[in-house]
């Protein structure tokens, strides 16, 4: 079952010391779990990346699950797909999507809920 949690704001100062650094970024992108199922692996996290990180060294990136997106703040571009997310853009991505790299355009805040517990096999992606 997922974790849950009463009422609070993880984009006020006082919650600043949950963010972890995502490994490789230089200290230019973290993440917050808020909720995740340590039996499926299912999980909410906040994603934020700095002003002008640039994720191209890593390039594409896709999964063997579905995951949603909504931008909360800031513009990123989607290299893959060609175009800047503002605020309020959304995305349901199919396992096997290909995204990214992404280039941040002042801080950016993304909500993901990914579901690991719906993998399927690699040659089963369906990419409509």
């Amino acid at each position: 079952m997922k974790s849950t949690a009463t009422y609070w704001n993880p984009l006020a100062a006082e919650s600043d010391a949950r963010w972890e650094e995502i490994k490789g970024s230089d200290g230019q992108a973290h993440q917050m779990t808020l909720a995740e199922d340590p039996e499926t692996g299912d999980y909410t996290r906040l994603t934020r990346f700095m002003d002008g990180y640039s994720t191209e060294s890593l390039g594409f990136k896709s999964h063997d699950y579905p995951e949603e997106i909504f931008i909360v703040s800031g513009r990123l571009y989607d290299e893959a797909f060609g175009m800047w997310l503002e605020p309020g853009s959304y995305a349901s991505r199919p396992p096997g999507e290909e995204h990214g790299p992404f280039m941040a355009d002042g801080d950016v805040v993304v909500l993901e809920m990914s579901y690991p517990s719906q993998a399927v096999q690699p040659d089963l992606f369906c990419n409509g």
